[in-house]
């Protein structure tokens, strides 16, 4: 990528990041995103007490939330226009977990035109993979330019 592609690339990626950080969703979920290069992206959250279930185990619902967002945002670097949609998301729990620092590692695997498909992983501090998934996103029609968090 030449000096020019690739500094666009680049504010597209902070933009992506100042996206996420606006969400407001991201207050009952504490975490970043870094866009880590063109397809792929990592979300860095942890585990506590508040994100349990009855039987003192994170709650799913943090998984699919990490998941999807890091899919849905390595998939999204690949599109300067528009905001991505998910359209599906398949969800795979691998190991429970309780507390500490998580990341979840998103990566595009194909499509480039209107419906992409990507997968993420949720590794726990030991380096263990405690979920995997896979999602369906597509364009949608909403301007990336008209959303307010999304400041590139």
């Amino acid at each position: 990528m030449d000096g020019a592609a690739s500094s666009g690339a680049e504010r597209h990626w902070r933009a992506l990041e100042s996206l996420y950080a606006s969400a407001p969703v991201n207050s009952k979920f504490e975490s970043s995103l870094e866009v880590t290069g063109e397809g792929t992206a990592q979300i860095t959250f942890e585990v506590t007490e508040a994100s349990y279930h009855a039987a003192g185990a994170a709650h799913g619902t943090i998984y699919f939330k990490m998941l999807d967002d890091a899919a849905f945002y390595a998939a999204n670097t690949l599109v300067t226009d528009r905001f991505l949609l998910t359209t599906s998301f398949n969800l795979h729990f691998t190991k429970p977990v309780r507390e500490g620092k998580v990341v979840a590692e998103g990566r595009w695997v194909s499509g480039k035109r209107r419906v992409f498909v990507a997968e993420s992983r949720l590794v726990d501090a030991e380096g263990d993979e405690i979920g995997r998934g896979t999602g369906t996103f597509m364009k949608s029609r909403i301007p990336l330019s008209s959303l307010e968090g999304y400041t590139g």
